[in-house]
């Protein structure tokens, strides 16, 4: 459909399939190295895979994609008709990926808003489906759109501003489409618990001092999210202890409003499952909950074991 503005996520968001499928997402993945192995996330290796390869003491290394494969998911979306994108990106405090795409940005012949989530996983996925949302909100509201306009978006993308044939998407659409994603993004938050520091030293998404500390103690971190970056937030001296403080971190964060809620485990659904149903039972806003394995992009930087919350307010739709 002419005149529709494509989104572009990575792989790090770990949405589910039928939401990209729904939303009409493309998603870029990342890549993930086992020994002498480069695999491509969700597609070439599972959270299964990387989960052994970590028991087994084999190095585990991740990369970001590279701008020249941005550009061909950005050359892709415009030959399927899109007249701009937005492309919304895991923290680049974290990884080289929003970067690669701000570099890829300037070789496709329509504009591309990118956007620094400064979070991951569902934390980055609530930000996306938020801008998928105003994205297809716009699309229904635009002149002489119906079933027939709402139906024919192209695959890959998801439609907003058009007109009819040959309509533009403006600079107030790409506004309106980063907005929801950013405002999603400055309300949602991420709070985890990993069995070691260990990966998340060996990876450098967290300070060698902090992760000596943790293993001299012998404590249980909690972690969290802040300005984009992996922060430790609480210790806690046994593993049910530090579960039992996520889940009331997590309701405390939650509190009255409505919310969506993503339990992330890492070969731990032993303990994501309960954690999640007793979420449902005291989150009074809940409106979305979901139970993911991580992918094997952020399993390798956290271990086994990974037990997460992330907790995204809904935002009304301004338009």
């Amino acid at each position: 459909m002419p005149g529709h503005l494509a989104l572009v996520t990575d792989s790090t968001a770990y949405l589910p399939q039928e939401a990209v499928d729904r939303h009409r997402i493309r998603v870029v993945p990342l890549s993930v190295a086992v020994g002498d192995g480069v695999f491509a996330e969700g597609v070439e290796i599972s959270p299964k895979d990387v989960a052994e390869a970590l028991r087994s003491k084999q190095r585990v290394t991740t990369s970001r994609p590279s701008p020249e494969t941005f550009a061909a998911a950005y050359r892709a979306a415009a030959e399927a008709g899109a007249r701009g994108i937005v492309s919304i990106h895991l923290s680049a405090e974290l990884s080289g990926t929003a970067e690669a795409a701000r570099l890829a940005a300037s070789a496709v012949p329509i504009p591309v808003r990118v956007v620094d989530s400064r979070l991951v996983g569902m934390a980055l996925g609530s930000c996306v489906l938020a801008a998928a949302e105003s994205a297809e909100a716009l699309d229904a509201a635009r002149p002489g759109a119906g079933a027939a306009g709402a139906g024919a978006a192209a695959v890959g993308a998801a439609t907003v501003g058009g007109g009819g044939t040959g309509a533009e998407v403006t600079e107030a659409d790409l506004d309106l489409v980063v907005a929801a994603a950013e405002n999603r993004a400055a309300g949602t938050a991420g709070f985890f618990y990993v069995d070691t520091l260990e990966h998340l030293r060996r990876g450098g998404r967290i300070g060698t001092a902090q992760a000596l500390v943790g293993s001299a103690l012998a404590v249980k971190p909690l972690l969290h999210l802040a300005g984009g970056r992996i922060e430790p937030l609480e210790k806690v001296r046994t593993a049910s202890r530090a579960i039992a403080r996520l889940e009331e971190i997590a309701v405390e964060r939650a509190g009255q409003q409505p919310v969506d809620i993503t339990v992330h485990h890492l070969a731990a659904e032993h303990r994501a499952e309960p954690l999640a149903e007793r979420l449902r039972d005291r989150v009074p806003g809940l409106e979305g909950l979901y139970v993911s394995e991580v992918g094997a992009v952020i399993g390798a930087h956290v271990g086994p074991g990974l037990l997460a919350v992330v907790v995204s307010p809904i935002i009304a739709s301004s338009h």
